[in-house]
Protein backbone atom coordinates (compact mmCIF):
# COMPACT_ATOMS: atom_id res chain seq x y z
CA UNK A 1 0.00 0.00 0.00
CA UNK A 2 1.08 3.58 -0.49
CA UNK A 3 0.11 6.70 -0.63
CA UNK A 4 2.05 9.17 -2.40
CA UNK A 5 2.05 13.15 -1.80
CA UNK A 6 3.28 15.86 -4.09
CA UNK A 7 2.36 19.31 -5.10
CA UNK A 8 3.98 21.32 -1.69
CA UNK A 9 6.82 24.05 -1.60
CA UNK A 10 7.14 27.43 -1.08
CA UNK A 11 4.23 30.11 -2.47
CA UNK A 12 4.16 33.68 -1.30
CA UNK A 13 0.99 34.76 0.93
CA UNK A 14 -2.31 34.72 -1.15
CA UNK A 15 -1.05 32.21 -3.87
CA UNK A 16 -2.28 28.67 -4.98
CA UNK A 17 -0.89 25.79 -4.60
CA UNK A 18 -2.72 21.86 -5.82
CA UNK A 19 -1.64 18.98 -3.88
CA UNK A 20 -1.99 15.44 -5.04
CA UNK A 21 -1.94 11.89 -3.42
CA UNK A 22 -1.41 9.08 -5.48
CA UNK A 23 -2.93 5.85 -4.15
CA UNK A 24 -2.29 2.46 -4.95
CA UNK A 25 -2.13 -1.25 -3.42
CA UNK A 26 -6.26 -1.12 -2.04
CA UNK A 27 -9.31 -0.13 -3.75
CA UNK A 28 -9.42 3.19 -3.52
CA UNK A 29 -12.76 3.94 -4.70
CA UNK A 30 -13.88 1.97 -1.28
CA UNK A 31 -12.07 4.34 0.77
CA UNK A 32 -12.81 7.78 2.20
CA UNK A 33 -10.04 10.03 1.93
CA UNK A 34 -9.11 13.14 4.17
CA UNK A 35 -5.90 15.61 3.75
CA UNK A 36 -4.36 16.15 7.12
CA UNK A 37 -1.71 19.48 8.10
CA UNK A 38 0.53 19.65 11.42
CA UNK A 39 2.80 22.43 11.93
CA UNK A 40 5.56 22.57 13.85
CA UNK A 41 4.89 22.50 17.65
CA UNK A 42 1.55 21.37 16.78
CA UNK A 43 -0.74 18.45 16.78
CA UNK A 44 -1.89 17.12 13.93
CA UNK A 45 -5.48 18.46 12.95
CA UNK A 46 -8.17 17.12 10.13
CA UNK A 47 -8.40 19.84 6.97
CA UNK A 48 -10.46 18.49 4.49
CA UNK A 49 -12.10 14.73 3.72
CA UNK A 50 -14.42 13.50 1.06
CA UNK A 51 -16.55 10.81 0.67
CA UNK A 52 -15.26 7.20 -1.50
CA UNK A 53 -17.38 8.42 -3.89
CA UNK A 54 -16.73 12.05 -4.02
CA UNK A 55 -20.52 13.16 -3.31
CA UNK A 56 -19.70 14.39 0.42
CA UNK A 57 -17.11 17.08 1.46
CA UNK A 58 -16.34 18.52 4.62
CA UNK A 59 -13.85 20.92 5.73
CA UNK A 60 -12.06 22.60 8.67
CA UNK A 61 -13.73 26.29 9.45
CA UNK A 62 -9.90 28.00 8.80
CA UNK A 63 -9.83 26.65 5.20
CA UNK A 64 -13.47 26.97 4.06
CA UNK A 65 -13.74 28.78 1.38
CA UNK A 66 -9.96 28.82 0.13
CA UNK A 67 -9.30 24.78 0.03
CA UNK A 68 -11.16 22.28 -2.79
CA UNK A 69 -10.61 18.90 -2.51
CA UNK A 70 -11.77 16.55 -5.12
CA UNK A 71 -10.70 13.00 -6.30
CA UNK A 72 -10.13 10.57 -9.55
CA UNK A 73 -10.75 6.86 -8.67
CA UNK A 74 -10.26 6.34 -12.51
CA UNK A 75 -6.61 7.61 -11.38
CA UNK A 76 -6.51 6.78 -8.16
CA UNK A 77 -6.02 10.03 -6.94
CA UNK A 78 -7.24 12.46 -4.15
CA UNK A 79 -6.26 16.53 -5.01
CA UNK A 80 -6.23 19.41 -2.43
CA UNK A 81 -7.07 22.61 -4.46
CA UNK A 82 -5.68 25.56 -1.71
CA UNK A 83 -5.90 29.13 -3.03
CA UNK A 84 -5.78 32.72 -0.63
CA UNK A 85 -2.84 30.96 1.05
CA UNK A 86 -1.91 32.27 4.40
CA UNK A 87 1.57 31.95 6.45
CA UNK A 88 -0.40 30.05 9.14
CA UNK A 89 -0.96 27.46 6.48
CA UNK A 90 2.54 26.14 6.31
CA UNK A 91 2.78 23.29 7.35
CA UNK A 92 3.52 19.22 6.34
CA UNK A 93 0.64 18.26 4.44
CA UNK A 94 -0.65 14.34 4.69
CA UNK A 95 -3.00 12.17 3.24
CA UNK A 96 -5.31 9.69 4.62
CA UNK A 97 -7.70 7.01 3.45
CA UNK A 98 -9.61 5.02 5.56
CA UNK A 99 -12.68 2.54 5.66
CA UNK A 100 -14.75 0.88 8.36
CA UNK A 101 -15.95 -2.58 7.62
CA UNK A 102 -17.85 -3.37 10.34
CA UNK A 103 -15.86 -2.83 13.06
CA UNK A 104 -12.59 -2.77 11.73
CA UNK A 105 -11.07 0.51 10.59
CA UNK A 106 -8.58 -0.09 7.57
CA UNK A 107 -6.46 2.91 7.09
CA UNK A 108 -3.38 4.42 5.78
CA UNK A 109 -1.23 7.73 6.01
CA UNK A 110 1.02 9.24 3.26
CA UNK A 111 4.23 10.26 4.08
CA UNK A 112 3.36 14.20 3.64
CA UNK A 113 4.74 16.93 1.49
CA UNK A 114 6.21 20.63 3.04
CA UNK A 115 3.86 23.64 1.99
CA UNK A 116 5.89 26.84 3.21
CA UNK A 117 3.54 30.49 2.69
CA UNK A 118 6.19 32.98 2.77
CA UNK A 119 7.26 36.34 1.09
Amino acid sequence: VQLVESGGGLVQPGGSLRLSCAASGFTFSSYGMRWFRQAPGKERELVAGIASSGGGTNYADSVKGRFIISRDNAKNTVYLQMNSLKPEDTAVYYCYAWRKFTTQLYDYWGQGTQVTVSS
